[in-house]
C-alpha cells in the first residue's frame, strides 16, 4: 500500500514562505507532483518533478515559476515544495501526487496520477 502524507501547511501572511513535505513509500517511482485546490476550483498543478529521464527534469505552472522550487531527497525518497513569496491566491490545499512515470503533460489532469496523499492546507492572508 502505497502512502503519501503531506505536511508543512499552515497560515501565513502575504509575502512569506512554507515548505512542504511529502514521504513516499511508493519505492522506485520516477514522478512526484504538487497540486493544488481552492475552494469552488478544480485541481491545478504546481509543479512536477521527473526524475526518470537521463537529467532530472522539473515542471512548473507559470503562476508558480520563481515562488516555488520542488525537489527530493532521495535517500528519504521525501519530495518538498519550497515555496516563497506567498500570495492570498495560493491559498489551497495542497496535494503531494506520485506515479510510476511522469504522465503527459506532468501538470495536466490530476488523475493521470496513480498515488495521492490526504493534502495539507495553505492560507496566505494579505
Amino acid at each position: 500500500q502505497v502512502r503519501l502524507v503531506e505536511s508543512g501547511g499552515g497560515s501565513v501572511q502575504a509575502g512569506g514562505s512554507l515548505r512542504l513535505s511529502c514521504p513516499s513509500s511508493a519505492d522506485g517511482s520516477s514522478c512526484m507532483a504538487w497540486f493544488r485546490q481552492a475552494p469552488g476550483k478544480e485541481h491545478e498543478g504546481v509543479a512536477a518533478l521527473n526524475t526518470r529521464i537521463p537529467n532530472t527534469r522539473t515542471y512548473y505552472a507559470d503562476s508558480v515559476k520563481g515562488r516555488f522550487t520542488i525537489s527530493q531527497d532521495n535517500d528519504k525518497n521525501t519530495v518538498y515544495l519550497q515555496m516563497n513569496s506567498l500570495t492570498p491566491e495560493d491559498t489551497a490545499m495542497y496535494y503531494c501526487a506520485a506515479d510510476w512515470i511522469c504522465p503527459a503533460p506532468p501538470l495536466g489532469n490530476w488523475r493521470s496520477y496513480a498515488f495521492w496523499g490526504q493534502g495539507t492546507q495553505v492560507t496566505v492572508s494579505s
